[in-house]
């Protein structure tokens, strides 16, 4: 594939093989930042974890002390007696039977499921769906739960869920490029610390291996972990 003379002068900004700290990899990813639109932020990190085993399959929530700058769509599916408590809080949706029908039919314009206990033997269903999508609730993330306000309250302010893929790297997103550094920072800083403290017993070796900062369209910043507070 071509690379156009934008590009090039972004990519040469970023020193190969050079492991940036925090704060510089904050700045420079918004100055390699090539899309025309508040493109989003992610980190990747690839773990000394072996994904198959159970104990070392993580899967967690962090609360980003500056959101993620998207507003998330939530849709809860619950019984008729909790539909009040997720509208007030601010579902985007809320309800269940026909809403277990429309995922069924590939609806799944949502990011973030909520489920109550209660319900859980009619969303089972939708595991195919949602689980390969990373929308299906699960007690690991808090997303079943009979306190749905709350939940719903929590995503809205910047609760994400993080999972390590079979290839032991966990990608998310921790904001938009029209962050500040220091926003863009301390939300990485947030997470890592959150992954760090989940660190398997079973995990042997050096457990954060590579740790990449991206945004939408642009190089990565390859992170050195020794800038970052708490690990």
């Amino acid at each position: 594939m071509k690379v156009t003379k934008k590009r090039k002068k972004v990519n040469d900004k970023v020193e190969k093989g050079k492991l940036y700290a925090l704060i510089d990899a904050s700045k420079l990813i918004k100055e390699v930042n090539v899309a025309n639109f508040n493109a989003s932020v992610d980190l990747h990190i690839r773990l000394g974890v072996d994904p198959r085993k159970p104990d070392q399959a993580l899967r967690g929530t962090v609360s980003l002390p500056h959101g993620t700058g998207k507003e998330k769509r939530v849709l809860v599916l619950c019984s008729p007696d909790k539909e009040e408590e997720a509208k007030a809080a601010g579902a985007d949706h809320v309800g269940l039977d026909e809403y277990v029908q429309k995922i069924q039919g590939g609806w799944t314009d949502i990011d973030v499921v909520i489920a109550t206990p209660n319900v859980m033997a009619k969303v089972g269903r939708l595991g195919r769906i949602l689980g390969p999508r990373g929308l299906m609730p699960s007690p690991k993330t808090g997303s079943i739960t009979f306190d749905v306000g709350s939940a719903v309250k929590e995503v809205k302010k910047g609760k994400i869920s993080f999972r390590v893929d079979k290839f032991g790297i966990i990608h998310t997103s921790i904001g938009r490029v029209q962050f500040t550094p220091e926003q863009i920072r301390d939300n990485a800083t947030e997470v890592l610390q959150m992954i760090g403290k989940m660190k398997p017993s079973a995990a042997k070796g050096i457990y954060f291996k590579s740790i990449y900062l991206a945004s939408t369209m642009s190089p990565s910043v390859a992170i050195d972990t020794r800038s970052v507070k708490g690990l």
